[in-house]
């Protein structure tokens, strides 16, 4: 493992004396045991443990702050990243290390990161029993006789823990405050087991620019001509599902670095979403929900029958699996691959506007990486109503990248110039008019677009440029209806759609004016006209 920062020596241990040897790197089937003893979950009728969360069933995004260090103060985008002083971390700390002295507490040593050259030691420790196995199942698992020794950072998990925000310097009694300097990350105040796996997410996206590695917010497969293909995209725009093709080997479904030796999975599991999941589109993550160790957030089961009713939303919409890669038939065991050949960045378009398919120039793919475009689907974080928000989220993960989006822009530019990668939009939102007028792009075209751009036939084919957007749109594609190839002749009143694009392209516009004195001409000139 190697981190590129020095040790501190104000580094907080004390936590490890909460963890007594009994409950220090658990397997799987006894973190199971107790999850279900301490009446922490329940076991379905074939083997994936229930379990609820409570009050926050999504992320708390408002609720996250990075402690400001002298060491850092330049490093981080504190325009999109909030800050805690260090007295105030002190006191929290205290406080949480006081609330965990009366509590034994979970331990986990695992790695963020599948190469070894990148990797970093996290040990974490939880309050719950489900809370261990469910980040046993999301990072990597060194092997029993490599676990133990110094990590290269902590993540304290208290969900039964209550803030004070006069006195640890937080908005409410939910905290999740990451100290990159004294490498110790604490979550008090939420059950959402997706807070851990996002912390290590930012510690890498903090670690690795540095090392000429790009942190990415991405799922990965490679085909059989050792292809990778990289789907950028947020939570609810089909990361997980469309990585997950039965004829591509899966490397990872969210998180991934792009280096040197190409590009290898953060994590060692996945973590899908479980609402309205189906069979037939999606046989393979459907399948996870029948296994013995996987964990269910917020799914409904009958308590009599044990049946599950993924699609009873009255728990959560955002209901969650988390399991390990490999119950993924053709996941990658090593969890890395070659170089991407193809980019591809997922929209869910609330406005009804972007094709189903668009090729981009590097440019354009600069533009839209840095705009984020997508539309959040209710549940993915508290506060959201039950209809998706458009949203600019910079590198499709701003809550996750602490360092200035251009950092990152610019990682991703030259690795996509220096290896040549085709790049592509994709919408897996709305056609035929916004959401609740139009429909949702069927998933059945979703993949045969992705076929045709993954195994070449779109790179020669005939395309149009859109007269708004200037991404090149596709006139033919095989197996699917080419009316849906052109969004505008999908809606029924053309006027409608025409205003409705010119909206979005504003919206661009008026978004990006904070990344244009950061990038080239070209980038700035990619984006829409006529707006």
């Amino acid at each position: 493992m190697s981190v590129s920062m020095p040790a501190d020596s104000r580094a907080p241990k004390a936590f490890d004396q909460c963890a007594p040897a009994g409950l220090a790197n658990l397997t799987a089937a006894a973190l199971y045991e107790l999850a279900v003893r301490r009446g922490e979950g329940a076991v379905a009728r074939d083997g994936p443990l229930v379990v609820k969360t409570g009050e926050h069933t999504g992320r708390s995004a408002q609720d996250k702050f990075i402690v400001r260090h002298p060491e850092i103060e330049d490093k981080i985008w504190w325009d999109a990243n909030k800050a805690m002083t260090p007295e105030a971390f002190d006191r929290l700390h205290a406080d949480m290390l006081a609330y965990a002295g009366e509590r034994e507490l979970f331990m986990q040593d695992l790695r963020g990161g599948a190469d070894p050259q990148y990797a970093i030691g996290v040990r974490v420790f939880n309050e719950y029993a489900w809370h261990a196995l469910f980040i046993q199942h999301l990072l990597v698992r060194p092997p029993m006789d490599e676990r133990g020794g110094d990590p290269d950072f902590k993540v304290v998990g208290l969900p039964g823990f209550e803030a004070d925000p006069e006195r640890h310097g937080c908005r409410t009694k939910t905290v999740i405050a990451v100290d990159f300097v004294r490498r110790i990350v604490l979550i008090g105040g939420t059950s959402y087991a997706g807070e851990m796996k996002k912390s290590v997410f930012s510690l890498l996206n903090y670690i690795l620019p540095e090392q000429g590695v790009m942190p990415m917010h991405c799922s990965v497969n490679v085909g059989v001509n050792d292809d990778p293909a990289v789907f950028f995209g947020l939570s609810g725009t089909g990361k997980t599902t469309l990585s997950a093709d039965p004829k591509r080997t899966l490397i990872g479904d969210d998180e991934h670095g792009w280096g040197p030796n190409g590009v290898f999975n953060f994590e060692g599991g996945c973590y899908a979403k479980m609402i309205r999941l189906s069979p037939s589109a999606e046989p393979e993550i459907f399948a996870t929900t029948r296994r013995f160790g996987t964990v269910l957030e917020n799914v409904v089961m009958d308590p009599v029958t044990r049946e599950l009713d993924l699609d009873d939303p009255s728990l959560a919409e955002n209901s969650r699996g988390a399991y390990p890669i490999d119950y993924i038939p053709n996941a990658s065991p090593e969890g890395h691959a070659g170089h991407p050949k193809n980019i591809i960045m997922l929209t869910c378009d609330a406005f009804g506007v972007m094709p189903p398919i668009a090729r981009l120039t590097p440019a354009q793919a600069m533009y839209m990486f840095l705009s984020g475009y997508t539309a959040k689907v209710a549940g993915t974080e508290k506060g959201l109503g039950k209809e998706p928000e458009a949203t600019f989220s910079t590198c499709f993960g701003a809550p996750f990248m602490p360092r200035h989006p251009s950092e990152y822009g610019r990682l991703l530019g030259a690795l996509i110039d220096q290896r040549q990668a085709a790049c592509w939009l994709v919408n897996t939102g709305w056609s035929g008019g916004p959401y609740g007028v139009g429909k949702r792009m069927p998933i059945k075209e979703t993949r045969a677009l992705l076929a045709a751009a993954l195994d070449g036939s779109l790179h020669d084919a005939p395309m149009t440029d859109d007269p708004i957007f200037g991404f090149a749109v596709p006139h033919h594609v095989p197996g699917v209806d080419e009316r849906l190839l052109t969004p505008r002749a999908t809606w029924d009143d053309p006027d409608a759609y025409d205003a409705q694009a010119k909206k979005l392209a504003a919206m661009f516009t008026e978004n990006f004016k904070i990344f244009a004195p950061y990038v080239d001409d070209a980038v700035n000139a990619a984006g829409p006209k006529g707006a």
